[in-house]
Order: structure tokens, then C-alpha cells, then sequence
């Protein structure tokens, strides 16, 4: 069995210390391709993308996560958290590749001349996965957006989720990956599992809270300094 970890990475130490749960400020909206847009900056419905792109910036620059034990209502912590969560939908791409992945006619296995494209099971296991792998194979943190809706209504892009991987179990086919998902404060046990070994069959992901998962996808990320957040 293969064992691979990002050195000196564990959710409970350089995780925040507070779970994805933020006052009902402010309040944003997401522009989509092709005109309109959603809200998506109410603070109360959650910025797990903002706090996995704010944790892995303050691991790469090492420096430690600040000391606040619940979510702020404003000033530096709150406002950088709130800007990587605009940087983590890597607009427009990230808003369309949820919006593919979420199309309730894409199937979860292949299909033969399938016009919207390969399944959410060859995409996990063939496409996503491996850039997954090489990060954390290079001792580097990895954004993973995951699809846990499918839905052809943009509004529900705010169910959709993101965690940060930060190791991997690879036994045979079985593959589990360990997570920092900002919904479980300092909770080092978090990880999904699937088997990838029939990427043409539908293939289940099973995570640790018993959520649902159709799909996920490495996250676009670009490194922003933290030197904003202020020290411990």
C-alpha cells in the first residue's frame, strides 16, 4: 500500500480553527458565462473555498493559522477569506466545469458517442485524480471542488463544496484521500474513498460524514501572500 502526506500537514494544527460557519455578511453575486448571475457572497451560506485557498496559502508561506476560534464579522482574517473565495471559483472556468459536472443527463459511467462528454467516473478517475496525485505526490497541498448536486439550475452551485487534500491511502485500487474540509473544525479523520479501478462503471465516492459526492475536480489555484492575516 501506498501512503503519501504533505509533511507536517494535519487539519487540527494548520487548519482554521473554526468551522464554516460565518455571520450573514456580506452579500455578493457571481457572474455566469453568458450574462446573469447568482448570489453566492452571503457569508451564513458558507466560504469553504476561501478558507482551503486561506489555509493552503498560510501552510506554503509557513506561517501558522490564526488563533480565532469563531468565524469573524469583519477585518483582515474576514476580508482575505472573503476574496479567496471569489479566487477560488477561477472565473469562468470553475462556474463551468460545476455546471457540466452537475448536468443531471451526464452519466456517472461511459456511454458510447455521449454528446455532453466523458462520465463523472472516467472524469474522477482518469482526468482528476491524477493531477490530484501529482500534487501530493510533490508534498503540495490540492484544492478539490466537489459536485454534490446535480442540478441544471445555477443557483445551486452554492450546494457544491471544497476541501483540500492533503494525503492519500492508494491499496491495490482502493483510494482514500485525507481532507481539511472547513465544515469539520480541527477534524484530522475526514476522507473520501472510491475504487479506481473501472473508470468506464459508475463508480461511487464515499466520504466520511456521510455526505453525498456525484464528482469532484482539482481546483484552479493560483498562491496569494497571506501577509494580510495577522500573525498569532
Amino acid at each position: 500500500m501506498a501512503s503519501v502526506f504533505v509533511p507536517g500537514f494535519l487539519p487540527s494544527a494548520n487548519g482554521l480553527h473554526f468551522s464554516n460557519a460565518w455571520p450573514s455578511v456580506p452579500n455578493w453575486t457571481l457572474p455566469l458565462p453568458g450574462g446573469g448571475s447568482i448570489p453566492i457572497g452571503k457569508a451564513s451560506n458558507g466560504l469553504c473555498g476561501g478558507m482551503t485557498y486561506t489555509v493552503r496559502d498560510l501552510y506554503q508561506a509557513r506561517q501558522p493559522p490564526p488563533p480565532d476560534r469563531k468565524a469573524p464579522a469583519s477585518g483582515p482574517l474576514f476580508t482575505y477569506v472573503s476574496h479567496r473565495l471569489l479566487d477560488s471559483w477561477s472565473l469562468p472556468g470553475g462556474v463551468l466545469r460545476y455546471l457540466e459536472l452537475m448536468n443531471p443527463l451526464l452519466p456517472d459511467h461511459e456511454v458510447l458517442t455521449e454528446p455532453l462528454g466523458r462520465s463523472r467516473a472516467w472524469t474522477m478517475i482518469r482526468k482528476e485524480w491524477p493531477d490530484i496525485k501529482r500534487d501530493l505526490d510533490a508534498r503540495t497541498l490540492s484544492p478539490v471542488s466537489l459536485v454534490k448536486a446535480k442540478s441544471i439550475n445555477p443557483a445551486d452551485l452554492g450546494k457544491n463544496h471544497q476541501v483540500l487534500a492533503y494525503g492519500y491511502d492508494l491499496n491495490g485500487t482502493a483510494l482514500t484521500i485525507h481532507l481539511y474540509d472547513p465544515n469539520h473544525r480541527e477534524d484530522d479523520s475526514i476522507a473520501m474513498s472510491l475504487d479506481i479501478g473501472h473508470p468506464d462503471e459508475a463508480t461511487p465516492v464515499h466520504y466520511s460524514d456521510g455526505g453525498t459526492v456525484y464528482c469532484f475536480f482539482r481546483s484552479d489555484y493560483t498562491p496569494r501572500s497571506p501577509a494580510a492575516i495577522p500573525r498569532p
